[in-house]
């Protein structure tokens, strides 16, 4: 019985793994909470499907967000700051249309997807936007991580 019970406690511990996420090495995931009043000018453009906009305000993700309507009632958020380099002086993207650019490569990202559109065929590991929750609540939008 002794034998057993070594056995067992042996193939449990070797079946629990490590967390082998796809977690991006050059973005911190910062702890934040932010509303977006959609009555207020400055996110009027939220109130249409397609058109995105930046919130650059500080303690927003590491140099912003993005965020963009999707749908009826669905909102997507995404880090402002390239995912394939740590944050440097160039690496804040910038919108182009329903993409984002990063200045540094002129890497291509969707923000309806969160994709790079346009990944090397290099054998490298790029990485897609990072992803920031948001919630609905009446006219407000509210992104957090």
């Amino acid at each position: 019985m002794k034998y057993f019970w070594s056995v067992f406690i042996l193939l449990l511990i070797l079946a629990c793994s490590s967390d082998n996420s796809n977690r991006n090495p050059y973005l911190q995931e910062v702890s934040f909470r932010f509303e977006i009043n959609l009555n207020l000018p400055l996110y009027a453009n939220l109130n249409s499907i397609g058109n995105p906009i930046y919130v650059g305000n500080s303690g927003v993700g590491t140099r912003g967000a993005f965020v963009i309507k999707s749908s009826l009632n669905t909102f997507y958020a995404f880090e402002a700051s390239c995912p394939n380099h740590a944050p440097n002086n160039c690496s804040t993207m910038t919108l182009d249309g329903q993409n984002v650019v990063c200045d540094c490569e002129g890497y291509n990202y969707s923000l309806f997807t969160g994709q790079q559109l346009d990944r090397p065929d290099d054998g490298n590991r790029y990485y897609d936007l990072l992803f920031y929750n948001t919630t609905i609540s009446g006219n407000t939008v509210i992104i957090s991580n």
